[in-house]
Protein backbone atom coordinates (compact mmCIF):
# COMPACT_ATOMS: atom_id res chain seq x y z
CA UNK A 1 0.00 0.00 0.00
CA UNK A 2 1.39 3.71 -0.81
CA UNK A 3 2.14 5.72 2.19
CA UNK A 4 -0.89 7.53 4.18
CA UNK A 5 -0.70 11.84 2.44
CA UNK A 6 -2.27 14.45 4.80
CA UNK A 7 -3.96 16.86 2.96
CA UNK A 8 -4.55 20.62 3.21
CA UNK A 9 -7.26 21.41 0.58
CA UNK A 10 -7.95 24.69 -0.56
CA UNK A 11 -10.92 25.45 -2.55
CA UNK A 12 -14.12 23.38 -2.09
CA UNK A 13 -15.72 24.46 -5.56
CA UNK A 14 -16.92 22.17 -8.60
CA UNK A 15 -13.36 20.03 -8.70
CA UNK A 16 -12.91 20.30 -5.01
CA UNK A 17 -15.85 18.39 -4.26
CA UNK A 18 -15.00 16.36 -6.66
CA UNK A 19 -12.22 15.54 -5.26
CA UNK A 20 -13.09 15.24 -2.42
CA UNK A 21 -15.85 12.33 -3.13
CA UNK A 22 -13.16 10.30 -5.16
CA UNK A 23 -10.88 10.32 -2.10
CA UNK A 24 -13.45 9.06 -0.41
CA UNK A 25 -14.73 6.20 -2.20
CA UNK A 26 -11.23 5.34 -3.60
CA UNK A 27 -9.68 2.64 -1.20
CA UNK A 28 -6.53 2.16 -3.55
CA UNK A 29 -4.97 5.74 -2.50
CA UNK A 30 -4.03 6.44 1.48
CA UNK A 31 -4.84 9.83 2.49
CA UNK A 32 -6.35 11.95 4.95
CA UNK A 33 -8.09 15.37 4.00
CA UNK A 34 -6.64 16.70 7.25
CA UNK A 35 -8.57 20.96 6.66
CA UNK A 36 -10.01 22.62 4.21
CA UNK A 37 -9.56 26.09 3.43
CA UNK A 38 -12.74 27.83 1.84
CA UNK A 39 -13.45 31.75 1.05
CA UNK A 40 -16.86 32.09 1.96
CA UNK A 41 -17.18 31.41 5.64
CA UNK A 42 -21.65 31.66 5.30
CA UNK A 43 -21.73 28.82 1.96
CA UNK A 44 -23.87 26.04 2.83
CA UNK A 45 -21.63 23.16 3.01
CA UNK A 46 -22.61 19.23 1.73
CA UNK A 47 -20.34 18.28 4.50
CA UNK A 48 -19.51 19.43 8.19
CA UNK A 49 -18.45 22.93 8.46
CA UNK A 50 -16.08 21.33 11.34
CA UNK A 51 -13.74 20.20 7.95
CA UNK A 52 -13.36 23.87 7.12
CA UNK A 53 -11.32 26.78 7.96
CA UNK A 54 -11.00 30.61 6.48
CA UNK A 55 -7.68 31.10 7.15
CA UNK A 56 -4.67 29.97 4.84
CA UNK A 57 -2.29 29.76 7.61
CA UNK A 58 -4.11 27.00 9.17
CA UNK A 59 -2.97 24.69 6.12
CA UNK A 60 0.24 26.35 5.61
CA UNK A 61 1.76 26.26 8.69
CA UNK A 62 0.43 23.12 9.72
CA UNK A 63 3.55 20.73 10.39
CA UNK A 64 0.91 17.27 10.31
CA UNK A 65 0.30 18.28 6.28
CA UNK A 66 2.15 17.55 3.80
CA UNK A 67 0.66 18.05 0.86
CA UNK A 68 -1.39 21.15 -0.43
CA UNK A 69 -3.64 20.23 -3.03
CA UNK A 70 -4.60 24.00 -4.85
CA UNK A 71 -7.69 23.92 -6.44
CA UNK A 72 -9.05 27.50 -6.06
CA UNK A 73 -10.13 30.41 -9.22
CA UNK A 74 -7.66 33.20 -8.09
CA UNK A 75 -4.10 32.58 -9.75
CA UNK A 76 -2.30 35.52 -7.76
CA UNK A 77 -3.86 33.79 -4.56
CA UNK A 78 -3.07 30.43 -5.99
CA UNK A 79 0.71 30.93 -6.71
CA UNK A 80 1.12 32.80 -3.32
CA UNK A 81 -0.38 29.74 -1.95
CA UNK A 82 1.95 27.31 -3.97
CA UNK A 83 5.25 29.40 -3.06
CA UNK A 84 4.37 29.53 0.52
CA UNK A 85 3.57 25.59 -0.05
CA UNK A 86 6.93 24.82 -1.55
CA UNK A 87 8.93 26.91 0.86
CA UNK A 88 7.70 25.44 3.96
CA UNK A 89 8.72 21.96 2.85
CA UNK A 90 5.16 20.77 1.17
CA UNK A 91 4.22 19.24 -1.84
CA UNK A 92 1.77 21.15 -4.06
CA UNK A 93 -1.21 19.74 -6.28
CA UNK A 94 -2.99 22.24 -8.91
CA UNK A 95 -5.33 22.18 -11.45
CA UNK A 96 -5.05 26.15 -12.21
CA UNK A 97 -4.11 26.41 -15.44
CA UNK A 98 -3.83 30.19 -15.71
CA UNK A 99 -1.31 30.11 -12.56
CA UNK A 100 0.81 27.08 -13.66
CA UNK A 101 1.18 29.04 -17.27
CA UNK A 102 2.27 32.25 -15.92
CA UNK A 103 4.46 30.63 -13.58
CA UNK A 104 6.09 27.56 -15.51
CA UNK A 105 9.71 29.31 -15.08
CA UNK A 106 8.95 30.54 -11.26
CA UNK A 107 7.54 26.96 -10.21
CA UNK A 108 10.31 25.17 -12.21
CA UNK A 109 13.12 26.91 -9.84
CA UNK A 110 11.12 26.70 -6.88
CA UNK A 111 10.87 23.04 -7.07
CA UNK A 112 14.75 23.00 -7.80
CA UNK A 113 15.37 25.08 -4.96
CA UNK A 114 13.11 23.52 -2.41
CA UNK A 115 13.49 20.09 -3.84
CA UNK A 116 9.96 19.56 -3.84
CA UNK A 117 7.49 18.50 -6.44
CA UNK A 118 4.47 20.20 -8.05
CA UNK A 119 2.15 18.13 -10.06
CA UNK A 120 -0.57 19.96 -12.34
CA UNK A 121 -1.99 17.12 -14.73
CA UNK A 122 -5.46 18.57 -13.93
CA UNK A 123 -4.51 21.92 -15.05
CA UNK A 124 -4.20 20.55 -19.09
CA UNK A 125 -7.60 18.46 -20.91
CA UNK A 126 -9.20 17.58 -17.67
CA UNK A 127 -9.29 13.50 -17.48
CA UNK A 128 -6.96 13.51 -20.07
CA UNK A 129 -3.58 12.56 -18.91
CA UNK A 130 -1.25 14.89 -21.42
CA UNK A 131 1.32 16.39 -19.15
CA UNK A 132 2.72 12.54 -17.76
CA UNK A 133 2.63 11.08 -21.10
CA UNK A 134 4.53 13.42 -22.84
CA UNK A 135 7.10 13.08 -19.56
CA UNK A 136 7.13 9.86 -19.49
CA UNK A 137 6.14 8.02 -23.10
CA UNK A 138 7.04 10.84 -25.24
CA UNK A 139 10.63 11.74 -23.40
CA UNK A 140 13.02 10.81 -25.93
CA UNK A 141 10.38 11.17 -28.95
CA UNK A 142 10.69 13.61 -31.33
CA UNK A 143 7.56 15.47 -31.64
CA UNK A 144 6.21 17.00 -34.31
CA UNK A 145 3.34 18.58 -33.39
CA UNK A 146 0.75 18.99 -30.50
CA UNK A 147 -2.62 20.23 -31.23
CA UNK A 148 -6.05 19.61 -30.29
CA UNK A 149 -9.53 20.82 -28.51
CA UNK A 150 -8.23 21.75 -25.16
CA UNK A 151 -11.34 23.85 -23.76
CA UNK A 152 -14.33 22.29 -23.66
CA UNK A 153 -16.82 24.77 -22.66
CA UNK A 154 -15.75 26.38 -26.14
CA UNK A 155 -16.57 22.92 -27.74
CA UNK A 156 -19.90 22.64 -25.98
CA UNK A 157 -21.03 25.76 -27.46
CA UNK A 158 -19.45 25.04 -30.82
CA UNK A 159 -21.30 21.38 -31.00
CA UNK A 160 -24.47 22.90 -30.37
CA UNK A 161 -24.09 26.18 -32.90
CA UNK A 162 -22.84 24.68 -35.40
CA UNK A 163 -23.90 21.13 -35.26
CA UNK A 164 -27.23 21.81 -34.17
CA UNK A 165 -28.27 24.90 -35.47
CA UNK A 166 -28.82 26.59 -32.17
CA UNK A 167 -28.55 29.90 -30.83
CA UNK A 168 -25.38 31.11 -29.79
CA UNK A 169 -26.20 34.26 -26.84
CA UNK A 170 -29.00 30.94 -25.45
CA UNK A 171 -26.24 28.46 -26.46
CA UNK A 172 -23.55 30.27 -24.01
CA UNK A 173 -26.11 30.90 -21.13
CA UNK A 174 -26.82 26.95 -21.22
CA UNK A 175 -23.18 26.76 -20.72
CA UNK A 176 -22.82 28.81 -17.81
CA UNK A 177 -26.11 26.90 -16.36
CA UNK A 178 -24.54 23.39 -16.86
CA UNK A 179 -21.01 25.26 -15.21
CA UNK A 180 -18.86 24.84 -18.06
CA UNK A 181 -17.85 28.39 -18.27
CA UNK A 182 -15.16 29.34 -15.75
CA UNK A 183 -16.30 32.24 -13.34
CA UNK A 184 -14.99 34.97 -16.20
CA UNK A 185 -16.43 33.39 -19.20
CA UNK A 186 -14.13 35.39 -21.69
CA UNK A 187 -11.00 32.61 -19.99
CA UNK A 188 -13.57 30.07 -22.17
CA UNK A 189 -14.84 32.07 -25.31
CA UNK A 190 -12.01 34.42 -26.05
CA UNK A 191 -9.66 31.42 -25.78
CA UNK A 192 -7.11 32.08 -23.03
CA UNK A 193 -8.39 29.10 -21.45
CA UNK A 194 -7.01 26.69 -24.29
CA UNK A 195 -3.69 29.38 -24.73
CA UNK A 196 -2.82 28.19 -20.72
CA UNK A 197 -3.31 24.84 -21.41
CA UNK A 198 -0.94 24.94 -24.99
CA UNK A 199 1.76 26.67 -22.89
CA UNK A 200 1.76 24.16 -19.84
CA UNK A 201 2.14 21.52 -22.98
CA UNK A 202 4.78 23.36 -24.69
CA UNK A 203 6.68 22.79 -21.75
CA UNK A 204 6.63 18.98 -21.82
CA UNK A 205 6.40 18.61 -25.62
CA UNK A 206 9.53 20.84 -26.10
CA UNK A 207 10.99 21.85 -22.73
CA UNK A 208 10.37 25.59 -23.53
CA UNK A 209 8.48 28.00 -21.68
CA UNK A 210 6.86 30.41 -23.68
CA UNK A 211 5.40 33.68 -22.76
CA UNK A 212 1.75 33.87 -22.50
CA UNK A 213 1.62 37.06 -24.74
CA UNK A 214 3.99 35.06 -27.54
CA UNK A 215 0.93 33.00 -28.52
CA UNK A 216 -1.54 34.37 -31.13
CA UNK A 217 -5.05 33.62 -29.59
CA UNK A 218 -8.28 34.32 -31.31
CA UNK A 219 -11.84 33.11 -30.19
CA UNK A 220 -15.53 32.10 -30.53
CA UNK A 221 -17.19 35.33 -29.28
CA UNK A 222 -18.02 36.74 -32.49
CA UNK A 223 -19.12 33.73 -34.37
CA UNK A 224 -22.32 34.38 -36.68
CA UNK A 225 -24.57 32.45 -38.65
CA UNK A 226 -23.01 33.37 -41.88
CA UNK A 227 -19.83 31.54 -40.59
CA UNK A 228 -21.75 28.79 -39.37
CA UNK A 229 -23.64 28.74 -42.98
CA UNK A 230 -20.25 29.17 -44.67
CA UNK A 231 -18.42 26.16 -42.67
CA UNK A 232 -21.66 23.62 -43.72
CA UNK A 233 -21.60 24.81 -47.89
CA UNK A 234 -17.91 23.72 -47.60
CA UNK A 235 -18.41 20.48 -45.43
CA UNK A 236 -16.64 21.63 -42.61
CA UNK A 237 -17.22 21.80 -38.99
CA UNK A 238 -15.69 24.62 -36.50
CA UNK A 239 -13.86 23.99 -33.47
CA UNK A 240 -11.43 25.87 -31.63
CA UNK A 241 -7.77 24.23 -31.98
CA UNK A 242 -4.54 25.20 -30.12
CA UNK A 243 -0.82 24.31 -31.84
CA UNK A 244 2.09 24.08 -31.17
CA UNK A 245 4.45 22.88 -34.01
CA UNK A 246 8.39 22.54 -34.97
CA UNK A 247 9.45 24.51 -37.25
CA UNK A 248 13.09 23.53 -38.56
CA UNK A 249 15.91 21.96 -36.23
CA UNK A 250 15.43 24.60 -32.91
CA UNK A 251 11.77 26.89 -33.39
CA UNK A 252 8.51 26.34 -32.44
CA UNK A 253 5.21 28.28 -34.02
CA UNK A 254 2.32 28.14 -31.42
CA UNK A 255 -1.39 29.50 -32.08
CA UNK A 256 -5.03 29.41 -30.91
CA UNK A 257 -7.36 29.64 -33.34
CA UNK A 258 -11.11 28.56 -34.57
CA UNK A 259 -10.37 25.68 -37.50
CA UNK A 260 -12.11 24.38 -40.42
CA UNK A 261 -12.18 20.70 -39.90
CA UNK A 262 -13.00 18.13 -42.67
CA UNK A 263 -15.64 16.15 -41.51
CA UNK A 264 -13.72 12.40 -41.86
CA UNK A 265 -11.62 14.41 -39.36
CA UNK A 266 -11.47 12.63 -36.06
CA UNK A 267 -11.97 16.03 -34.07
CA UNK A 268 -15.45 16.44 -35.91
CA UNK A 269 -16.49 13.18 -33.40
CA UNK A 270 -15.33 15.64 -30.13
CA UNK A 271 -18.37 16.81 -28.76
CA UNK A 272 -19.88 18.79 -25.93
CA UNK A 273 -17.51 18.87 -22.95
CA UNK A 274 -14.90 16.34 -24.73
CA UNK A 275 -11.46 17.48 -25.34
CA UNK A 276 -9.00 16.23 -27.24
CA UNK A 277 -5.38 15.90 -28.26
CA UNK A 278 -3.47 15.16 -31.39
CA UNK A 279 0.37 13.99 -30.86
CA UNK A 280 2.09 13.63 -33.87
CA UNK A 281 5.87 12.46 -33.62
CA UNK A 282 8.51 11.18 -35.85
CA UNK A 283 8.66 7.37 -35.14
CA UNK A 284 5.35 6.68 -32.99
CA UNK A 285 3.75 8.38 -35.46
CA UNK A 286 0.49 10.22 -34.96
CA UNK A 287 -1.79 9.43 -31.40
CA UNK A 288 -4.98 10.24 -30.17
CA UNK A 289 -6.08 10.81 -27.23
CA UNK A 290 -10.00 11.98 -26.25
CA UNK A 291 -11.92 12.36 -22.46
CA UNK A 292 -14.12 14.78 -20.96
CA UNK A 293 -12.84 17.99 -20.44
CA UNK A 294 -14.92 19.70 -17.88
CA UNK A 295 -16.69 18.48 -14.58
CA UNK A 296 -15.83 17.65 -10.90
CA UNK A 297 -15.03 14.22 -11.86
CA UNK A 298 -13.19 14.12 -14.84
CA UNK A 299 -10.73 17.14 -13.78
CA UNK A 300 -10.77 15.31 -9.65
CA UNK A 301 -10.00 12.29 -11.55
CA UNK A 302 -6.75 14.07 -12.71
CA UNK A 303 -5.91 15.81 -9.25
CA UNK A 304 -6.23 12.14 -7.47
CA UNK A 305 -4.10 11.04 -9.61
CA UNK A 306 -1.30 13.43 -8.86
CA UNK A 307 -1.31 12.45 -5.35
CA UNK A 308 -1.36 9.27 -6.16
CA UNK A 309 1.88 9.79 -7.78
CA UNK A 310 3.10 11.97 -5.09
CA UNK A 311 2.39 9.07 -2.99
CA UNK A 312 5.59 7.39 -4.68
CA UNK A 313 7.53 10.61 -4.36
CA UNK A 314 7.05 11.20 -8.21
CA UNK A 315 8.36 14.43 -10.05
CA UNK A 316 8.31 15.89 -13.47
CA UNK A 317 11.64 15.58 -14.75
CA UNK A 318 11.19 18.30 -17.23
CA UNK A 319 13.33 15.73 -19.36
CA UNK A 320 13.04 17.86 -22.78
CA UNK A 321 14.08 20.52 -20.84
CA UNK A 322 17.01 18.72 -19.45
CA UNK A 323 17.83 17.41 -22.93
CA UNK A 324 18.73 21.57 -22.85
CA UNK A 325 18.35 21.53 -27.51
CA UNK A 326 18.21 25.30 -27.73
CA UNK A 327 14.25 26.01 -28.94
CA UNK A 328 12.64 29.28 -29.16
CA UNK A 329 8.83 30.53 -30.68
CA UNK A 330 8.92 31.53 -34.21
CA UNK A 331 6.17 33.73 -35.77
CA UNK A 332 7.68 33.90 -39.46
CA UNK A 333 5.11 31.25 -40.24
CA UNK A 334 2.41 31.90 -42.77
CA UNK A 335 -0.73 29.81 -42.60
CA UNK A 336 -4.03 30.62 -44.69
CA UNK A 337 -7.10 32.10 -42.39
CA UNK A 338 -10.96 32.43 -43.29
CA UNK A 339 -11.73 36.14 -42.18
CA UNK A 340 -15.47 37.39 -42.13
CA UNK A 341 -16.16 41.26 -41.48
CA UNK A 342 -19.06 43.20 -41.78
CA UNK A 343 -17.13 47.14 -42.06
CA UNK A 344 -14.12 47.54 -44.12
CA UNK A 345 -12.07 49.13 -41.70
CA UNK A 346 -12.01 46.00 -39.44
CA UNK A 347 -10.15 44.29 -42.60
CA UNK A 348 -7.10 47.16 -42.29
CA UNK A 349 -5.94 46.12 -39.09
CA UNK A 350 -4.60 42.66 -40.69
CA UNK A 351 -1.74 42.66 -42.80
CA UNK A 352 -2.37 39.77 -45.41
CA UNK A 353 0.96 38.38 -47.26
CA UNK A 354 -2.07 37.05 -50.50
CA UNK A 355 -5.84 37.10 -50.59
CA UNK A 356 -7.25 33.56 -52.35
CA UNK A 357 -10.84 34.14 -52.07
CA UNK A 358 -12.79 37.73 -52.08
CA UNK A 359 -16.99 37.86 -51.14
CA UNK A 360 -18.80 41.10 -50.76
CA UNK A 361 -22.32 41.43 -49.61
CA UNK A 362 -24.73 43.55 -48.30
CA UNK A 363 -24.75 41.48 -44.98
CA UNK A 364 -21.53 40.32 -44.56
CA UNK A 365 -18.15 39.77 -46.32
CA UNK A 366 -14.67 37.42 -46.20
CA UNK A 367 -11.66 36.73 -47.69
CA UNK A 368 -9.41 33.50 -47.33
CA UNK A 369 -5.89 34.53 -47.31
CA UNK A 370 -2.56 34.16 -46.98
CA UNK A 371 -1.01 35.64 -43.36
CA UNK A 372 1.68 35.15 -41.06
CA UNK A 373 2.04 34.91 -37.13
CA UNK A 374 4.14 37.41 -37.70
CA UNK A 375 1.45 39.95 -38.69
CA UNK A 376 -1.58 38.14 -36.41
CA UNK A 377 0.54 38.47 -33.20
CA UNK A 378 0.93 42.47 -33.87
CA UNK A 379 -3.05 42.50 -34.55
CA UNK A 380 -3.37 40.39 -31.40
CA UNK A 381 -5.67 43.37 -29.79
CA UNK A 382 -7.71 43.62 -32.97
CA UNK A 383 -7.74 40.05 -33.33
CA UNK A 384 -10.00 40.07 -30.16
CA UNK A 385 -11.59 43.43 -30.05
CA UNK A 386 -12.71 44.14 -33.74
CA UNK A 387 -16.31 43.07 -34.79
CA UNK A 388 -14.82 39.76 -37.06
CA UNK A 389 -14.34 36.01 -36.73
CA UNK A 390 -11.08 34.26 -38.00
CA UNK A 391 -10.70 30.86 -38.11
CA UNK A 392 -7.44 29.08 -39.79
CA UNK A 393 -8.43 26.82 -42.95
CA UNK A 394 -5.70 24.30 -41.96
CA UNK A 395 -3.06 24.61 -44.50
CA UNK A 396 0.49 26.18 -43.02
CA UNK A 397 1.88 27.92 -46.36
CA UNK A 398 5.39 28.02 -45.22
Amino acid sequence: MSKLIKIGLFGYGVVGQGVYQILSECKSIHTEIVKICALHPDKKRDISMDHFTFDKNDLLNNPEIELIVELIDDADAAFNILKEALEKGKNVVTSNKKMVAEHLQEIYDLQKSTGKSVLYEGSSCGSIPIIRTLEEYYDNEMLNSVSGIFNASSNYILTRVCGENKDYDLTVQRAQDLGLLESNPSLDIIGYDALYKLAIISAHAYGYFPEITDIVTHGIQNISRYDVQYAREKDVMIKQVAHVRKVGDNNICMFVLPQFIPLDNELTEVKLEDNAVVVEARFSQNHFLKGKGAGGFPTGSAVVSDISALSYDYQYAYKKKAQKTPISITHNVVIEVYLRYYDHKNLSHFNFNKINTEFKSDDFNYIIGEISLKSLREAQEKLNTADIFMAFTGEIVD
